[in-house]
C-alpha cells in the first residue's frame, strides 16, 4: 500500500519546496513575491520580520519566505535555512555602494551547512533603472565564479516591469524537478 502512495504521490506532486528570497533592504524582494503570487505590482513597505506565501508555478507548488534584510534582522536568516530548497537571492543592481556588502552576505550564507544543497538563483535586479550594474557585473561583484559546488543562475530582472520573473522561474523549476 505504501509503495503505491508513492507511486501517486510522484504523480500529484511530492510536497511543497520551501523557497527564501534573501537580500538587502531595498533590494526587491518583497515586490518580486507578490509579483509572483498576483502577478502584479503591490505596494510595498519595508519588510519586518517575514512574509511566507504560497506560489503556484507551472503545477509545482512553493513555500516562499521573504526575509527583511536590514542590517538588524539579517543575522536572523539562519533560523529559517532548515530544510530549503532553494535561495532566491536578490541584489539591487543600481545600488552600487552596497554590492560588496551584498556578496558578504551571500558568501556568508551559503557557507551554512543547512544549505549545503539549496539551488540558488541570483536576481540582478533593477535592471531598469539607469546607471545600474550589468549582469556581468554583478555576476563578477558577487563573486559567483568561485561556486564550484553548487547549482547556480543568474538573471536580469525589473521586477517593477516583471522582467526576467519567468525567465528565473522556469529555470528554478526545472532544476528542481531534475534534482527529485
Amino acid at each position: 500500500m505504501g509503495g503505491l502512495f508513492s507511486y501517486f504521490r510522484g504523480l500529484l506532486g511530492a510536497r511543497e519546496m520551501r523557497i527564501l528570497i534573501l537580500g538587502l533592504d531595498g533590494a526587491g524582494k518583497t515586490t518580486i513575491l507578490y509579483k509572483l503570487q498576483v502577478g502584479e505590482v503591490v505596494t510595498t513597505i519595508p519588510t519586518i520580520g517575514f512574509n511566507v506565501e504560497q506560489v503556484t508555478y507551472k503545477n509545482l507548488k512553493f513555500q516562499v519566505w521573504d526575509l527583511g534584510g536590514q542590517t538588524s534582522i539579517r543575522p536572523y536568516w539562519r533560523c529559517y535555512y532548515g530544510n530549503t530548497d532553494a535561495i532566491i537571492y536578490v541584489v539591487d543592481s543600481a545600488d552600487r555602494d552596497r554590492i560588496g556588502i551584498s556578496k558578504d552576505e551571500l558568501v556568508h550564507m551559503l557557507r551554512e551547512e543547512e544549505l549545503a544543497n539549496a539551488i540558488l538563483v541570483v536576481l540582478a535586479n533593477k535592471q531598469d533603472m539607469t546607471g545600474c550594474l550589468t549582469v556581468a557585473e554583478v555576476h563578477q561583484a558577487l563573486g559567483l565564479d568561485a561556486l564550484r559546488d553548487r547549482t547556480f543562475q543568474i538573471f536580469k530582472t525589473s521586477a517593477v516591469r516583471g522582467e526576467g520573473l519567468d525567465q528565473a522561474m522556469d529555470w528554478l523549476s526545472n532544476a528542481l524537478q531534475a534534482r527529485k
